[in-house]
């Protein structure tokens, strides 16, 4: 009963109407909306900590001097792939135990919970074993002198050889957003990062009884504050939440066809992180032939971006769960007004970040550097950019909407070809046109439209196939 409560049966605008009713004070539609926010700022905010403990470590790592922080930096490049993909993997966990929940079938979403643990621990015995004998390999790649490769591979071994608490902390955080909890992901992260500071103070430079390890002490911090946040998300699961839980013998034992269930949405969207994620090493590659001072803009302009895709990506990821709960309830009309309330939402702060990137650019640069230049070629970026930054939050909400359908290919397709068609044009204004870095990011401003576009019109017509399934099934 408490659940049918939370996720009430609501009507929704037909979407195959091309003039839906305004809103207006419907009381249903106002529900959606908190239920949307309630499950967004969350994982907003989880993803804000995350950014900032990285700064954090960073600083104190830096303390040791340049080639400590090259060494760790360099590890860090190749965790950030890996991260990248076993986050994106337990995207499948979450779309089909936020189904299972919209279908009030808790016993299959706790199945699914169980499963999603043991598979973590699977996945993770080929990733430790590669840590433990590719590190030296990997960091080689860098081609850095051998004190720096040295401090990277023993970072990097480290790493890879205890994250099979990332994985249990990535797929079981994925299970409780499926089942519309972000909340507890959010104060579990909070909880490791205050731990995490602490841990990586003392273990980096011996103080508060711990060893002094240097720069292999923010590895082992890192590893110590995700056990136990591993060990707090496993008390949640076991006593339970929204229904779901892991206490029972049953379910345990590994199932390969729940396992391809859950790969064959997670995989296309772990595939699509990769492939984005090279894509914009590729555009680093294409602007650090610009110069060093147009690289430095373009870090700065970068790291600026990346907070303002954090509102894009909460929403995103409340639209899966919520669109997914919606299928498996077979609500789509609820699905429907879900993705258009979450696109909203992600286009005010977004769209609110735009304008303070396309009026206060110069300022923003300023904060990072004194250097005229670097300043004058970051604020001409932050124009295209912000213009750019309506299109992206339909992109991440729209995706993550077709994603709660539980279809990850066809964003897999549009995202990742928008993204090299963006880096490949832009590169091909440059030779062209000439220009500098904010030439670059206009190609993104062309793009992002279009891809925008396919992804809202796919899932428009993927929530009206749903609606025809469940009228005659």
């Amino acid at each position: 009963m408490e659940e049918r409560e939370q996720f009430p049966e609501v009507a929704g605008p037909d979407p195959a109407d091309d003039h839906p009713q305004p809103p207006g004070d419907d009381p249903t539609e106002l529900s959606l909306r908190r239920r949307v926010f309630n499950l967004a700022w969350p994982v907003i905010s989880e993803n804000f900590l995350q950014t900032l403990l990285g700064v954090v470590d960073t600083l104190m790592v830096a303390q040791l001097g340049a080639e400590a922080i090259a060494g760790v930096g360099a590890a860090i490049q190749i965790m950030f792939f890996i991260i990248s993909a076993l986050s994106a993997t337990s995207v499948g966990s979450s779309v089909l135990v936020a189904q299972a929940v919209g279908a009030q079938a808790f016993a299959r979403a706790s199945r699914l919970a169980k499963q999603s643990l043991v598979w973590s621990v699977i996945i993770s015995i080929p990733l430790i074993v590669a840590g433990l004998f590719s590190a030296e390999w990997l960091i080689a790649i860098f081609g850095m002198e051998p004190a720096v490769s040295a401090i990277g591979t023993e970072y990097l071994q480290v790493t890879m050889g205890t994250v099979v608490v990332l994985t249990l902390l990535l797929l079981g955080g994925g299970v409780l957003r499926g089942a519309g909890d972000s909340r507890t992901p959010m104060l579990i992260t909070a909880c490791a990062n205050l731990v995490n500071v602490v841990l990586t103070y003392g273990l980096i430079f011996g103080r508060l009884g711990m060893p002094e390890l240097g720069a292999v002490g923010s590895a082992w911090g890192t590893f110590l504050s995700r056990a136990l946040g591993v060990a707090i998300l496993l008390v949640v699961l076991w006593r339970g939440r929204h229904g779901i839980t892991i206490r029972g013998r049953q379910g345990w034992w590994p199932s390969l066809q729940l396992a391809r269930n859950i790969l064959r949405i997670g995989i296309p969207a772990a595939l699509e992180q990769m492939l984005i994620s090279v894509g914009f090493l590729v555009l680093t590659i294409v602007v650090a032939r610009l110069g060093t001072l147009a690289l430095a803009a373009h870090r700065i302009a970068f790291n600026a971006l990346s907070v303002a895709f954090l509102p894009g990506i909460g929403f995103g990821i409340a639209a899966t769960a919520l669109v997914g709960q919606s299928i498996g309830a077979r609500r789509q009309a609820e699905g429907w007004m879900i993705a258009r309330i979450a696109t909203e939402w992600a286009l005010i702060w977004m769209g609110s970040l735009g304008v303070v990137f396309f009026l206060f650019g110069r300022a923003i640069m300023g904060i990072f550097t004194d250097d005229p230049t670097v300043i004058e070629m970051g604020a001409a970026a932050f124009r295209p950019l912000a213009l750019t930054m309506p299109f992206w939050a339909v992109l991440f909400v729209q995706g993550g909407a077709l994603r709660g359908t539980g279809n990850t290919q066809y964003p897999l397709r549009v995202n990742t070809i928008g993204v090299w068609t963006s880096v490949l044009l832009g590169a091909l204004l440059l030779r062209l046109m000439g220009g500098g870095l904010a030439t670059v990011w206009v190609a993104f401003l062309l793009v992002a439209p279009v891809t925008s576009t396919l992804l809202l019109r796919r899932f428009r017509r993927a929530i009206t196939r749903e609606k025809l399934v469940a009228a005659f099934s």
